[in-house]
């Protein structure tokens, strides 16, 4: 079948269900509270669910001919000794850079789909369906988005992973992926492009107690990675002129569905996770496509949004878990020995 559909939030899961559901025939009408789409800089894992999904988008060409595929996978300690060694022969991401994403699903869609500056009430979505004439709301804005606030009955608040993120990127190219693990902090390192360098660092919120929190981040940083492997260091000293995000870690515990009436969750206001497996871009795009198809071919709205929710809920539930426990062995401030010898013992198992 085919209708109208108000998708709310013209982030990746937004964009990528409307380009999705446009494909498949429907009139679709995004709506952003922001002027245009976020650079905030950073790269995005594409594991193989991800680009499935964007082939199922048509999309999946455009996004490998700028993506960059590691030539390597390792973690370290602080001091540079390698924790784990990933298997090479095992499964890869194809990273490409968020803002480079949201262009391609941007220039994927017709030009006044797209209602930049343009904020979603609690009121609009309450009429969107009746008076305003959708078969469906979307819900894409986020882990504290209108639509599930405003929809969905008893949806529980985000909740705090304890830990602070920092990200950005900085002039010239590396060509594997490394994420440093010390005490209660870690330094992540991976291919961006042909000329920059994307750079993460997660730490525990307790590190930063009694400290400004509007501290310098270069200042920060270096406080508290200054002292680790030379490439950590190489990546510190190209801090200084280059734009750093900063933002306080939160998930979501997983919803009994993810569909409400005619009213559905996709993305983050899905569920939020912990970055620490690199998931959320590709869940977002895996919701997407998913969504779009179970809308087209089911007999009725109630019909397509059930499969929607039996196709993606249980998976991404498992991913929010897994990423919520990986947080907590990444963030450990005791035992870090013990945490070390467990990597060194499973990076020697896959070799």
């Amino acid at each position: 079948m085919n209708g109208r559909a108000l998708i709310v939030g013209g982030g990746i899961a937004g964009l990528a269900a409307a380009r999705g559901l446009l494909r498949a025939g429907w009139e679709v009408d995004v709506r952003e509270r922001l002027s245009e789409p976020p650079d905030i800089g950073g790269a995005l894992g594409m594991w193989s669910t991800a680009l499935e999904a964007l082939d199922r988008l048509g999309l999946v060409d455009e996004v490998r001919a700028v993506g960059c595929a590691p030539t390597g996978a390792l973690i370290a300690a602080s001091d540079g000794r390698t924790l784990a060694r990933l298997d090479s022969r095992g499964p890869s991401a194809l990273l490409v850079s968020r803002s480079t994403l949201l262009r391609i699903l941007v220039a994927a869609l017709p030009a006044d789909t797209v209602r930049w500056n343009t904020p979603v009430t609690a009121e609009e979505i309450g009429r969107a369906t009746g008076a305003d004439g959708f078969d469906v709301v979307i819900g894409a804005d986020g882990i504290n988005g209108t639509v599930r606030r405003t929809v969905f009955p008893g949806a529980p608040a985000s909740r705090p992973l304890g830990t602070i993120a920092y990200r950005g990127a900085v002039p010239g190219h590396v060509d594997a992926f490394s994420e440093t693990w010390g005490n209660g902090r870690i330094f992540g390192i991976t291919p961006m492009d042909g000329e920059r360098t994307n750079w993460y660092a997660s730490l525990n919120a307790d590190l930063l107690r009694g400290r400004d929190p509007d501290e310098d981040p270069v200042t920060l940083l270096r406080d508290l990675y200054g002292d680790w492997h030379p490439g950590v260091a190489r990546v510190l000293a190209g801090l200084p002129g280059t734009a750093i995000d900063r933002r306080v870690l939160h998930d979501l515990p997983v919803l009994p569905s993810y569909v409400y009436g005619p009213h559905a969750l996709i993305g983050d206001s899905a569920h939020a996770m912990a970055p620490h497996l690199g998931r959320g871009a590709c869940e977002s795009l895996v919701d997407a496509a998913a969504l779009a198809e179970a809308l087209s071919l089911g007999p009725t709205v109630a019909d397509g949004l059930r499969r929607y929710d039996r196709l993606c809920r249980r998976s991404a539930g498992r991913i929010v878990r897994a990423s919520r426990v990986m947080n907590r062995v990444a963030m450990v401030s005791r035992l870090t020995g013990v945490r070390d010898g467990v990597l060194r013992t499973a990076g020697t198992l896959m070799r």
